[in-house]
């Protein structure tokens, strides 16, 4: 665990976590309960969204759970008041179905967000938000690795949204003193990420496919660079963004030092997994549109200013993944 952290703040706060049931939600959910925090989770459960009832089995007991969507004003003015914190991690976050579905994807990013701010101006003003936002937002990188003043040019509806998302807590933070930071998430990976289908992660149907010896799918020619973060890391970020007073009205990368391309990934997997196969294939359209080529982040920023650095390595961090997923696959599949 990261020293930087302070578990001692948490103890006793009330937090709310909006996508509490997903893939972030669930670990950061897991980590505050074991700081003695007082969590309620707010989860849409809507199919498509990652939501899983499974991923806060083992801490049901300790936790509050509200089945409402963010969309729903009434229900978030009513959840949002005497809360310490806000985990803000509601959100679209399939780049396909931004395309095919573009309203649906404003209405969750975008407005959403809005209403969740005015919430908080209008009903708890003294409330600390960390935001989930992404690399998405830049778009095909014009350098590499991508720091905070690279442009933003996103390539597709959910990074539009995501960005205007985005705003909009920076915005309240120097308006209205909502105390609000965003952390620009890269590629995350680990226990309870939805695997599916691609909607969340390429890397969840790899592992899902591997483990049903069925043969990876690696799109286009697998030179593509990315870069990977372990979830418990990005949990850390999440901590450290929220209890520090510097991060308040900044955005901040996350992102590895070691990016790898996808072809050496699924060797990589593949030898950890001690088995399976992968092949290179052709993008499908769709995809192919909006493909950001070759990506990682520079996060020197954050690890200035709070002390963020990522911890684990790539190799522990699938081991642990496949480990969980052998074990837990019904939950999943």
């Amino acid at each position: 665990m990261n020293n930087l952290i302070q578990p001692e703040k948490f103890k006793d706060k009330n937090i709310i976590i909006t996508g509490g049931l997903g893939f972030i939600g669930s670990n950061l959910a897991h980590r505050l309960a074991s700081y003695g925090a007082k969590v309620l989770l707010v989860d849409s459960l809507i199919p498509e969204y990652g939501g899983n009832l499974f991923n806060v089995k083992e801490i049901e007991n300790e936790i509050e759970v509200n089945i409402a969507d963010v969309r729903d004003v009434h229900s978030m003015q009513h959840l949002i008041q005497e809360k310490d914190y806000l985990f803000n991690l509601a959100g679209q976050t399939a780049h396909a179905d931004s395309m095919r579905d573009p309203f649906t994807d404003l209405e969750i990013n975008c407005r959403a967000q809005l209403s969740i701010l005015e919430t908080c101006r209008n009903y708890n003003p003294s409330i600390k938000i960390v935001f989930a936002s992404t690399r998405q937002m830049y778009g095909v990188p014009d350098y590499l690795p991508v720091d905070e003043r690279h442009l933003l040019h996103p390539t597709d509806v959910n990074g539009i949204n995501k960005m205007a998302g985005e705003w909009y807590h920076i915005l309240y933070n120097n308006v209205y003193g909502i105390k609000s930071c965003s952390l620009r998430l890269t590629n995350t990976y680990g226990p309870r990420m939805r695997v599916k289908d691609a909607r969340q992660t390429f890397l969840g149907i790899w592992i899902k496919q591997l483990l049903n010896n069925e043969e990876i799918k690696v799109f286009g020619d697998g030179q593509q660079l990315r870069d990977f973060n372990y979830v418990e890391d990005v949990v850390d970020a999440f901590l450290m963004s929220a209890v520090n007073e510097e991060a308040y009205g900044q955005v901040f990368n996350l992102g590895d030092s070691s990016p790898v391309n996808l072809k050496d990934l699924a060797e990589f997997i593949i030898k950890i997994n001690r088995s399976g196969s992968y092949s290179i294939v052709p993008f499908p359209p769709e995809r192919k549109q909006i493909d950001i080529g070759d990506y990682y982040g520079d996060y020197k920023k954050i690890q200035s200013t709070l002390g963020w650095q990522p911890k684990t390595s790539l190799e522990d961090g699938i081991s642990q993944s496949l480990k969980y997923y052998r074990k837990h696959s019904k939950h999943y599949w």
